[in-house]
């Protein structure tokens, strides 16, 4: 009779277990929609809030990268003397105050966007240097003449930052 009482007991416990069983998984699964849901809109408030501040990040990198660019550079920063020398070297401060006025956009543009902004402004300041190094430079105003005649021939180094800049903005939306 030990038995038969263990059965009938485990016969009426099962229904009641099974049910328990149910409605600790609808639980969990609720419980766990519920996180996801919050987690889903703090994140999209979170979006809301950083996109504008990303977006002008972007938009000070491309204005950066346009005040460097040779020809926009030269025509904006007069030499102050005609010793070449000098105006390199008032071109590239000009050059790295700019930077300096924009390193903190770097938390806001993608690593890869920060790595080839930072590309582009060596590049410009290596072209200016090899173009003070040729002979035939021997004036700031030939300095001028040298690097704008070399860009004749081949984009400005910011050109292909700006390009990214662009590409990468567009994905944004």
């Amino acid at each position: 009779m030990d038995i038969d009482n263990i059965i009938e007991l485990l016969f009426n416990i099962a229904p009641a277990a099974i049910v328990g069983l149910v409605a600790y998984y609808f639980f969990k699964q609720h419980i766990e929609n519920e996180n996801s849901r919050r987690r889903f809109l703090m994140q999209k408030d979170l979006q809301k809030e950083s996109f504008p501040l990303r977006l002008q990040a972007y938009e000070r990198m491309s204005l950066f990268l346009e005040r460097i660019a040779p020809s926009k550079l030269l025509t904006r920063v007069n030499p102050t003397s005609s010793n070449k020398e000098d105006y390199e070297s008032l071109l590239i401060a000009t050059i790295e105050q700019e930077f300096e006025h924009n390193l903190s956009q770097q938390i806001y543009v993608s690593d890869q966007c920060w790595s080839i902004t930072q590309a582009a402004k060596n590049a410009t300041i290596q072209l200016i240097r090899k173009a003070t190094l040729q002979e035939q430079t021997d004036t700031a105003s030939k300095l001028r003449e040298v690097v704008l005649t070399d860009l004749m021939d081949k984009p400005a180094p910011s050109n292909a930052a700006l390009a990214f800049i662009k590409q990468e903005v567009g994905e944004m939306w």
